[in-house]
C-alpha cells in the first residue's frame, strides 16, 4: 500500500512540475476593437497620448527620424503614448519638477510589439532590447524613456551618456561621473520612482511603471489610437 502511494505521490508530482514549466503563450492585442473594449471595461487601459495630457512636456521622438540606433525611421508619426495611470504619474512628476526649474523630455512611451521585434533583429547588444519572446514594458504600454531639461533653456541637462547608448555608462548607477552628471540622475530616478516608475538597471533613461503586470501587450500602430 505504502508502495504504491509512493508511486502515486511521484507521478502526480512529475505532472506538476510538467504544466508550471511548459512555456505559456505570448498574448499581444493587435485588434482595435479588442483594445476599445478593455478600456471599456477598465478605463485605465487606455493609451493616453501624453502631450496632450501634459501640454507643456517636451517630445523628441527618436524612432520617428533616423537619429536612432537602428538609423531608420520606425514610427510613422512623432507621438507618445502610455497607459492611463502612467501619464497620471508623469502629470505629477512634471508639476514637482517644474517647481524645481527642470522638466521632462520623451523620447519613447508606448511601442507597437512588431517594432520590439525589429529592434530585437537588428540591435548588435541583445542586453538593451526587449526579447520579443517575452515582449516589453514598452508593448504594455507601461514604460517611457524620458531625460530631463533645463527649464529656462530648454536643453537637456547633463548626463552619463546619450539616450540609447550601449555603453556601460548608461548603467542607472554607474561610477565615475561627475557630481553635475549624478545630481541630475539621482534627481530624476528618485522623483520617477515617488511615482511609481522604477529606473530600469542598466538604462538610467528608461522607467517602468509598477503596475506594469496588469496590462497586456500591444501591437496597434500610433496611427489607429
Amino acid at each position: 500500500m505504502k508502495i504504491k502511494l509512493l508511486f502515486l505521490f511521484l507521478i502526480l508530482s512529475f505532472s506538476s512540475v510538467a504544466q508550471t514549466s511548459s512555456p505559456s503563450k505570448l498574448v499581444v492585442v493587435n485588434s482595435y476593437n479588442q483594445y476599445l473594449a478593455s478600456v471599456k471595461t477598465n478605463p485605465n487601459n487606455e493609451l493616453v497620448e501624453i502631450k496632450k495630457a501634459i501640454p507643456n512636456i517636451k517630445l523628441d521622438i527618436r524612432y520617428a527620424t533616423k537619429n536612432n540606433f537602428m538609423k531608420q525611421v520606425m514610427y510613422k508619426q512623432a507621438r507618445a503614448f502610455a497607459r492611463k495611470p502612467v501619464v497620471e504619474s508623469l502629470k505629477k512628476i512634471q508639476k514637482e519638477l517644474n517647481k524645481k526649474g527642470y522638466g521632462l523630455k520623451i523620447f519613447d512611451g508606448y511601442r507597437p510589439y512588431a517594432i520590439t521585434v525589429e529592434f530585437y533583429k537588428k540591435a548588435s547588444d541583445k542586453n538593451f532590447v526587449a526579447n520579443p519572446a517575452k515582449g516589453s514594458k514598452h508593448n504594455r504600454g507601461c514604460a517611457v524613456d524620458l531625460t530631463l531639461i533645463n527649464l529656462k533653456t530648454g536643453k537637456e541637462v547633463a548626463m552619463a551618456t546619450p539616450y540609447d547608448s550601449f555603453s556601460g555608462a548608461a548603467a542607472a548607477n554607474y561610477e565615475p561621473v561627475t557630481p553635475e552628471v549624478k545630481k541630475n540622475r539621482d534627481l530624476l530616478i528618485s522623483t520617477m520612482k515617488k511615482y511609481q516608475m522604477n529606473v530600469l538597471d542598466n538604462e538610467w533613461w528608461h522607467y517602468d511603471f509598477s503596475g506594469w503586470q496588469s496590462y497586456d501587450l500591444m501591437d496597434i500602430p500610433f496611427e489607429k489610437l
